[in-house]
């Protein structure tokens, strides 16, 4: 039998979808409102095209992330320079420097492939770094309160000529931080450590976005802040001598990494986009852009921490996928404060299962071509792009903050907005949380006072349970009502407030039966379906207010025999502060 060769060569394209399978953005659209409409969430009289509006979702820059990208209209993309696996960093801190050595010495040998050291005046860098063999393992500084004593003491080391390795000078990121810094001393420094960094072949600069991110930026607001401040360092070392190519070798950027991924991964490659645009634009030889992905802090919680664990996979994921050449994965417990052995184990596993078991750094830039990635990669640019020129535009008669604090502030309130309204779920806190749970007992991290973490509201209630329970005053069978329990349970367990809930009852005496056997609480919900609430809702109402209830809630719509409602849509936060209230 002769041997048959299959050949994918031929002169002309090869078409793998059949004509029946070729449909148009119109068909497309058509399948889609069909769908919708039998959900309701799209009326008969609606064209089809409305389902691009009721599918897309704004980002808190106004961009919409579309649920089918579209191509063209892209910038031209900028493919990561590094060439396989990315860089493992850790991140070390903590008072004791035993402590952080030894953290630092396990990650090692662990497989972490760089360090991160957050310092201030009191730590022990020597103490510290014992043992670390400097020459293969690059130190990253970050020490916004002692710059230039943290990094004298680092290169005072033997072997720390490392060329990854970074002093980590920020002037402006410490003094968006609102660490006092004077601008011309700032200039001063950078350019002093700057020399003695190309002295020991190491880089000076880190621009760290998270300064940004950590008060609450957009992604937008994070990249503009990162070329404003590069630009800004690239002026001020030219201004001593370097070349523009030179003076780019010195800088590494630092953006946070979330568990949004596409906005995450169209944000590395925005980055590279504009800060290539920046050095075309002065004339250097490079385009290249040195990322350092950190998977955020804020996006961390400190109730139901175990939960971190899966934001920071996908924030590595996406970092990984976005082109990052140096990745750091929170441990999931840092909410809580200093981590432990095991969360930094899991932390640096992350980076290994990604790495070495899906094999995520095999491909370089794989999102590169979706369109839908390519089309938030370009909006991004241009988000950035606007504020970096509006930050120019702000620091031409001197370095004033306050203007971009403004706009992040106004970010902040849309976010939030969207987290009390719980349009923006936090599983464990806003969702699902459980208020059963023992946090795992952390020595405090002064690196948390430097965010405010995205469940910090919903977290504040939870430090304080409330001291009383609901009644859940259930109407009808466990069939009957069960949704509509279930939803107002978990909603009063983001604030902190358990319930006593009365199971199933047939009638109004019963329920008051059940009521006094809890213990007759000042404040009642009742959860039932709607015809349960027509036929015997405000009887009941009656009924648990003459047997002591002062306060009473309705799961659902607002009732005229009711003083609160509890539905889909309202502000969590104003109605459990409400309700903690009355319990009091």
């Amino acid at each position: 039998m002769s041997r048959i060769v299959l050949s994918l060569v031929t002169d002309s394209p090869l078409t793998l979808a059949q004509p029946e399978d070729a449909h148009s953005r119109a068909d497309w659209e058509a399948a889609t409102a069909a769908v919708l409409r039998k959900t309701r969430k799209l009326g008969d009289n609606d064209p089809d095209s409305a389902v691009w509006d009721k599918l897309t979702r704004p980002t808190l820059d106004g961009i919409g992330i579309v649920p089918l990208g579209l191509p063209g209209g892209t910038p031209t993309p900028v493919r990561p320079t590094r060439a396989g696996a990315w860089d493992v960093r850790s991140l070390v801190s903590g008072p004791d420097a035993k402590l952080a050595n030894e953290a630092a010495l396990v990650d090692l040998d662990g497989g972490v492939t760089s360090l991160w050291l957050a310092a201030d005046a009191s730590t022990d860098v020597a103490a510290t770094l014992k043992d670390v063999l400097l020459d293969l393992a690059p130190v990253v500084l970050d020490a916004p309160s002692a710059t230039t004593a943290v990094a004298e003491a680092f290169l005072a080391l033997p072997g720390a000529k490392h060329p990854d390795s970074n002093l980590g000078i920020d002037p402006l990121g410490t003094m968006l931080r609102e660490i006092p810094v004077a601008v011309d001393e700032a200039v001063a420094e950078l350019q002093t450590l700057a020399r003695k960094a190309d002295q020991h072949d190491v880089r000076a600069i880190v621009v760290d976005a998270t300064a940004a991110h950590d008060l609450g930026a957009s992604d937008g607001q994070e990249l503009g802040w990162s070329i404003a401040a590069g630009v800004a360092y690239l002026r001020w070392l030219t201004d001593h001598g370097l070349s523009v190519d030179d003076a780019a070798g010195q800088i590494e950027f630092r953006y946070a990494a979330t568990d949004e991924q596409f906005p995450t991964i169209a944000k590395l490659r925005a980055a590279r986009v504009l800060w290539a645009r920046v050095l075309e634009l002065s004339g250097a030889t490079t385009t290249a852009q040195r990322q350092h992905a950190a998977t955020s802090r804020p996006m961390l919680s400190k109730y139901d921490p175990y939960v971190n664990m899966l934001r920071g996979t996908v924030a590595a994921f996406a970092a990984g996928v976005g082109g990052a050449d140096a990745v750091t994965v929170l441990p999931f417990d840092s909410a809580n404060g200093l981590p432990d052995a095991f969360g930094r184990r899991i932390a640096r596993n992350v980076n290994h299962l990604l790495i070495d078991e899906s094999h995520v750094a095999a491909v370089a830039d794989p999102a590169g071509g979706a369109y839908a990635v390519e089309q938030l990669t370009g909006e991004l640019a241009e988000a950035g792009w606007a504020e970096f020129q509006r930050l120019e535009q702000e620091w031409e008669s001197g370095h004033d903050f306050d203007p971009f604090r403004e706009r992040i502030a106004a970010v902040v309130a849309k976010r939030e907005a969207a987290i009390a309204k719980r349009k923006q779920p936090l599983t464990g806190v806003s969702e699902f949380p459980n208020l059963a749970e023992t946090l795992p007992e952390r020595a405090a991290d002064p690196l948390n006072d430097r965010v405010r973490r995205y469940g910090a509201s919903f977290e504040a209630l939870r430090d304080e349970p409330a001291a009383k329970p609901v009644f859940l005053a259930t109407l009808g069978t466990v069939a009957q009502h069960t949704a509509r329990a279930t939803f107002v349970s978990n909603l009063l367990a983001a604030g902190g407030i358990a319930v006593d809930v009365a199971g199933p009852t047939s009638g109004v005496e019963e329920l008051v039966a059940a009521y006094r056997s809890s213990g007759g609480q000042p404040v009642v919900c009742l959860a039932g379906t709607d015809a349960a609430y027509e036929e015997w809702g405000a009887a009941a109402a009656a009924a648990l207010r003459e047997a002591g209830a002062t306060h009473v809630i309705v799961a659902g719509k607002a009732a005229d025999y009711t003083d609160d409602s509890a539905a889909m849509g309202v502000d969590a936060l104003e109605f459990l502060n409400r309700t903690r209230e009355k319990l009091a």
